[in-house]
């Protein structure tokens, strides 16, 4: 559970994030078919014409669609090698 958490306070550090998930698409230790994988369910979702909750109910339809990207983006964090994790301390 704690590093369920830990992941998310991790992602909501952009200046740390984005860094990783730079090095996580470069690195030549993450397998092509995890990198393909993460991007494909966030653009299958976000081009998806039916959502969990439609968009047009203002703010808790556009909420819908950043959980399920924050979802895609953590199982990237947890599948991230070990040297990456570490380098970036999200262990």
């Amino acid at each position: 559970m704690f590093k369920h958490l830990k992941r998310i306070k991790f992602m909501l550090k952009p200046w740390r994030f984005l860094p990783f998930l730079k090095e996580f698409y470069v690195s030549k230790d993450v397998q092509l078919h995890k990198k393909a994988l993460g991007v494909l369910l966030i653009l299958t979702y976000a081009f998806f014409p039916f959502d969990l909750i439609p968009d047009f109910l203002y703010l808790i339809g556009i909420i819908d669609d950043v959980v399920i990207a924050g979802f895609v983006l953590e199982r990237m964090v947890n599948i991230a090698p070990q040297s990456l994790k570490e380098k970036y301390n999200v262990i």
